[in-house]
């Protein structure tokens, strides 16, 4: 047997830690080589590329993998480390995923770190690793774990052949609404961002406590008729005839799930709900429950009052927390968050650029000459229009005109079939910008007019939505709209997020950009991009917009609230409208727009106001800014190659400390893409530089000590020219001309690769091993390679 000290972790892994493991745990209570994350997404230019997964050597079960409830990690290291080199890593990976103990050995014996007291141990013997009693005795007795906890949590997944898995953080949430069911709590709250899975995580909530018995009949409640008919076709179709939706005021009493929308239960004063007793269901999930059902004198809210014996389990990704609506105050403290940054740093959500976009009547503002009429021949009020004015109260059509095209100047740009999604101020304004749209893109529409629609609440086109939302309909391609499909809408492979429309509302612009955060890489989708010519970006930089929920509501029990004592925005409130399907678009109502539900909750709609249109005014794009995510999760404000610059310097503070690191890096990729992740853009500033085939060692050198780049061909040549190629025979020095070519065409990596001697062009000189042999065999032919690849990147031509 070779040496410890030798042994790769892969062989210390095999020969000494699965052996110890296994001898106390069974394989049903063992996963290995588990990635629970998938490596975050980086946007580089145009291009978009993943980084490292991170992966725990062992996770071991309180019961059975199918439960998916996990006591402990454990990480491996060679034994070139300590007992206690892996343990950080362990820690980390167990805080991440909330497990509560973490281990790690380097062969000889284990270290533990137990997170729910925060003590360790060391010199754990190989033979005295815990056993699954030992741990989960443990656990009991630090945590409070009861029987019925652990029989509630001892209920298998629903799984079935072909099914993706519930992710890390989906089985956490799951997990914590179980033990809170078991431990007698009535209301629970989850905030899960935006395209991670909500639904799956009722579903499964759903399926275990009808397994275990704990419940009989659920009640699943949305406000928009697509978070209930895309669960019954997906998520919630394994319930089958279980599986029964409350609609047309028909009552059914024989079946365990039931779905409905709020306003087909409650409509108006007709209290459709009272049909069920009041104890008829025993759990309550409501979906996007921000939308109305947490606001103390909403309508629907009566619907969870009635209900109120029920165990009620709200569920979104952005609660409201104001003044006058508090989730927290309905539900409770989350209790568990999984936050937009969480999800773009695992790799399971897309990262977002942003192209902020000035108009020069937007920063400027409009007054009217004296005496100007609108196209009505009404006079203008004699002020200064501003931004927020804008087809609100003054209509221009230039504007309207000006953003049509720079949106379709993108498309162009960059693709034109990228699915995009238009948000305007209000419905009229919808109409206006689909028609602008339309003429920047008349070559397209006039073989497909659907290319562009208006999805907007009562358009003819509301009926495409279905087709915008799947991932293999090409059309249509852009959807205008106001607010129909701010919230709820599974749109998997929008990437283009276009906002003319001032949102005043924290919540509904985390919803809006939640539109384009789902990753499809089968589609091409990786990231995507948010165009704002509102000023909507100011908002990526308040703590609210991806930080734990904040309650600002505060009720004594001396001083109730008084809903009358404030009137709040309308785009805080999360009214709902009791007619249609959720939809809160704005109605044309003569004047400014108005919303449609404010007659239905307050009392009658507010006083109109007039609206000018008017047109032969001259708009001007002012400047752009695109910025991108940086390594933290944070816009970067500075420019790109400043970012990237203080980021190289900061990783390698001189030269020739970074020329050091890149010729002993055997794999430049692997190299690459670390200097990605730490913010490093590579090929964003190459785009921008003039000279053609630049390798990425002078994009480097460049940004972070402004030397002068080289191309490709300059490198070659310093070779060709150095009389290094002299002292080998003529066979060999076709074979270094053919290894430059290669690099020439790709990059620095494949002089190394051996694969290459299979191309063609190296077939005819001969096969791999007698090309090898050739040069004196692979250790003599492994010293070319690096001669050569020292010559390339040394300043002085010097032949060695």
């Amino acid at each position: 047997m070779i040496d410890k000290k030798d042994m790769t972790e892969e062989e210390i892994k095999l020969n000494f830690i699965t052996p110890a493991i296994t001898k106390k745990w069974p394989m049903s209570c063992i996963r290995m080589e588990y990635y629970f994350t998938k490596g975050r997404i980086m946007i580089d230019g145009r291009k978009a590329k993943r980084g490292k997964a991170n992966k725990a050597d062992y996770i071991l079960y309180y019961n059975d993998i199918s439960s998916n409830f996990p006591i402990a990690v454990v990480e491996a290291k060679d034994n070139n480390h300590s007992p206690l080199g892996g343990l950080g890593q362990a820690i980390g990976y167990a805080e991440t995923m909330k497990i509560p103990f973490a281990f790690a050995s380097n062969g000889d014996s284990f270290t533990m770190h137990d997170l729910l007291t925060g003590t360790e141990l060391e010199d754990i013997a190989l033979d005295d690793f815990p056993s699954p009693e030992e741990l989960k005795k443990q656990y009991r007795q630090e945590s409070g774990f009861s029987d019925k906890e652990e029989s509630m949590l001892s209920v298998p997944y629903y799984y079935r052949e072909g099914d993706h898995e519930p992710r890390y953080y989906q089985w956490i949430a799951i997990n914590k609404v179980l033990s809170g069911i078991a431990r007698g709590d009535k209301r629970m709250l989850i905030v899960l961002a935006t395209g991670t899975g909500k639904t799956l995580v009722a579903f499964q909530i759903i399926w275990r406590l009808l397994k275990a018995k704990a419940v009989r009949r659920v009640l699943f409640l949305a406000d928009r008729d697509v978070l209930v008919s895309q669960p019954m076709r997906d998520d919630f179709s394994p319930f089958g005839g279980k599986m029964f939706r409350i609609e047309k005021r028909e009552m059914d009493t024989a079946h365990e799930v039931y779905l409905s929308l709020y306003h087909q239960l409650k409509n108006g004063a007709e209290n459709f709900y009272t049909a069920y007793d009041r104890d008829f269901f025993d759990l309550v999930i409501v979906d996007e429950c921000h939308r109305g059902s947490a606001n103390d004198d909403s309508s629907w809210h009566e619907i969870l009052e009635y209900f109120d014996s029920a165990i009620q389990v709200g569920m979104t990704a952005t609660p409201i927390e104001t003044k006058e609506t508090s989730n927290i105050e309905y539900f409770g403290e989350p209790v568990y968050t999984y936050s937009l940054k969480q999800g773009i740093n695992d790799g399971f959500l897309a990262p977002y650029k942003v192209i902020r976009v000035n108009l020069d009547i937007d920063i400027n503002g409009y007054r009217p000459y004296p005496g100007q009429v609108d196209i009505n021949g009404e006079p203008l009020d004699d002020r200064i229009y501003e931004q927020k004015d804008f087809d609100r109260v003054l209509v221009v059509r230039e504007r309207t005109e000006l953003v049509a095209k720079r949106v379709s100047d993108f498309l162009k740009e960059t693709d034109r079939t990228a699915k995009t999604i238009v948000f305007c101020e209000d419905i009229p304004h919808a109409e206006r910008m689909r028609k602008a749209l339309v003429n920047e893109n008349s070559d397209l529409v006039v073989s497909e007019p659907h290319y562009i629609v208006q999805i907007t609440s009562g358009s003819e086109e509301k009926g495409f939505l279905d087709d915008f939302t799947d991932p293999h309909e090409d059309y249509p391609v852009v959807a205008v709209t106001s607010r129909l499909m701010s919230t709820g809408v599974n749109t998997q492979t929008c990437q283009l997020v276009v906002l003319d429309r001032t949102i005043g509302s924290m919540t509904e612009f985390k919803q809006i950009i939640g539109r384009g955060t789902r990753v499809r890489e089968d589609c091409g989708k990786m990231y995507f991009t948010i165009m704002d010519f509102r000023k909507n970006y100011v908002k990526f930089a308040d703590p609210a917009f991806d930080g734990e929920p904040v309650r600002i509501k505060d009720v004594g029990e001396d001083e109730p609230f008084n809903p009358d004592d404030e009137m709040p925005d309308d785009e805080e409130t999360g009214t709902e409208n009791p007619v249609d399907d959720g939809d809160d678009d704005w109605t044309d109502d003569g004047g400014e727009a108005t919303p449609d539900n404010t007659a239905g909750e307050k009392g009658g709609k507010r006083k109109s106001k007039k609206r000018f249109v008017i047109k032969g005014i001259e708009v001007n794009i002012v400047n752009e800014k695109v910025e991108y995510l940086d390594a933290n999760g944070n816009l970067i404000t500075a420019s790109i190659i400043d970012c990237s610059r203080s980021q190289m310097r900061r990783l390698y503070p001189y030269y020739e400390e970074f020329q050091k690191v890149w010729l002993a890096q055997k794999k430049k990729q692997d190299l690459l893409q670390k200097l990605v992740a730490d913010g490093v853009f590579v090929d964003f500033v190459k785009e921008t530089l003039p000279a053609a085939n630049v390798d990425d060692y002078d994009v480097l050198s460049y940004i972070g000590y402004n030397k002068q780049p080289l191309t490709k061909d300059e490198r070659i040549d310093k070779i060709l020219v150095s009389g290094y190629l002299d002292k080998f025979s003529k066979e060999n020095q076709d074979i270094i001309r053919l290894l430059l070519e290669a690099y020439r065409e790709h990059d620095i990596d494949e002089l190394a690769s051996m694969r290459i001697l299979n191309m063609p062009e190296f077939v005819q000189k001969g096969n791999p091993p007698a090309i090898v042999k050739g040069f004196g065999g692979k250790k003599k032919y492994t010293e070319m390679i690096s001669e050569v690849e020292y010559i390339i990147y040394s300043e002085n031509m010097i032949a060695s």
